[in-house]
């Protein structure tokens, strides 16, 4: 028979192995999703018709804002200027440098508002543009901003694949 010594040594040894085994679960997680990708979660007209409005998972990369600047077309995810606990998810239409020509309100009328994408901004839209708070609102973002690049669709299922970068 076991001595209550060696059941309690045993017992410690496997709750050591056992946190051990959470702590590295814990920082792969850290390091995946703050370092190399995020899911997003996408709801809302405002992106329609690339993304449903009743709601997308994406998959999104944190690696090439750090290497390299967005393009045109490119699908992100953005920490909102207006509240920084909302992520929304826009198109790049105008990058630093870029002159931008857009209607103010398209819902009201035709007024139309000309502007130069200051360095380290870009201007983002959604591609409903008829229902989508963007950078005619809030002006270019920058890039600080940026949350990632969305690449995949994961749900729904049906249109599972790729986003790739389109100017509409």
């Amino acid at each position: 028979m076991a001595s209550p010594s060696s059941f309690w040594s045993k017992a410690f040894r496997d709750a050591i192995k056992s946190g051990v085994f959470i702590a590295k679960i814990y920082c792969f997680l850290h390091v995946t999703t703050n370092h190399l990708g995020f899911m997003a979660y996408a709801y809302g007209p405002s992106m329609t018709p690339t993304l449903h409005s009743s709601g997308n998972v994406l998959l999104a990369e944190q690696i090439t804002k750090r290497s390299q600047k967005p393009s045109r077309g490119d699908i992100v995810v953005i920490r909102s200027p207006e509240n920084p606990n909302k992520t929304p998810i826009k198109r790049v239409i105008g990058i630093e440098g870029d002159r931008i020509s857009f209607v103010i309100d398209p819902r009201k009328n035709d007024q139309s508002e000309t502007i130069v994408v200051p360095k380290g901004h870009v201007f983002v839209q959604g591609d409903y543009m008829h229902n989508s708070r963007d950078s005619r609102n809030f002006g270019p973002i920058p890039y600080g901003l940026i949350q990632g690049r969305v690449l995949w669709r994961v749900w729904p299922f049906q249109d599972f694949g790729p986003l790739e970068p389109t100017l509409t």
